[in-house]
């Protein structure tokens, strides 16, 4: 039983619309700032990856996997069991060092291509651009897209299965295809999860942050891995 009776949508000037307004505008606006904030551990766990050579796949790789895997879901569980609270930001700093730490293995492997800081520069403008683009359709567009989140999952499951398969298969042509459709479908995840803030589908801003985190994280690095093989140089 709800106890709430006023309607989702309030009638246009009426107080509860403005009201409505002003909270999705500061959900849009705290995601935002945690997002930008967030940019900070992840470039600080990158440093310290590829200063101390940190690898989870190192050794085994499935054994790397599963360890990868229950760290970040225990992010995640952790980051929406306190999502309302202090805690909550703290847990998602703390997932983006982690993820930092992950990055850290390409970006490692890009530095040492002799234009490898121009790629990486070139490989944050690009994802720089994308959100810049995602997030301004997903602003002033009156088509809802935020539909196209359960065929997008459908996708990343797909993208995610291949990329394990491909450990072992180590085909060329299969990685080129999966980091091209992962700018796609992660690219489609930044404008799907930054309407559901502008229409009010979501209203902690945490847990936005989480995902468009997440979304730009994984156009970046795909991004940068097209770069390293096509534009990288050793020279």
């Amino acid at each position: 039983m709800a106890f709430n009776q006023q309607p989702a949508v309030a009638r246009y000037g009426s107080a509860g619309g403005v009201i409505d307004a002003a909270r999705r505008n500061r959900v849009l606006r705290n995601t935002y700032w945690l997002l930008a904030l967030s940019m900070v551990p992840t470039v600080l766990g990158a440093w310290v990856g590829v200063k101390t050579g940190f690898s989870f796949f190192a050794g085994n790789p499935f054994v790397g996997l599963i360890a990868f895997l229950a760290v970040a879901f225990g992010f995640f569980w952790g980051i929406n069991r306190y999502r309302d609270s202090g805690i909550g930001v703290g847990l998602l700093l703390g997932f983006t060092f982690f993820m930092g730490l992950m990055l850290s293995r390409l970006i490692g492997h890009v530095l040492g291509m002799s234009n490898g800081a121009n790629l990486i520069m070139t490989a944050f403008g690009g994802t720089a651009a994308i959100f810049a683009v995602m997030a301004t359709v997903a602003s002033v567009s009156k088509r809802d897209f935020t539909g196209l989140g359960k065929w997008l999952f459908v996708g990343f499951l797909v993208i995610f299965v291949a990329a394990i398969a491909n450990i072992w298969l180590q085909m060329p042509a299969l990685m080129l295809t999966i980091s091209a459709l992962a700018i796609l479908i992660f690219s489609a995840f930044i404008l799907v999860d930054l309407q559901r803030v502008v229409n009010g589908g979501e209203t902690n801003y945490v847990v936005a942050t989480l995902g468009v985190y997440i979304s730009v994280y994984n156009v970046f690095t795909n991004l940068l891995a097209l770069l390293g093989i096509f534009g990288g140089d050793r020279d």
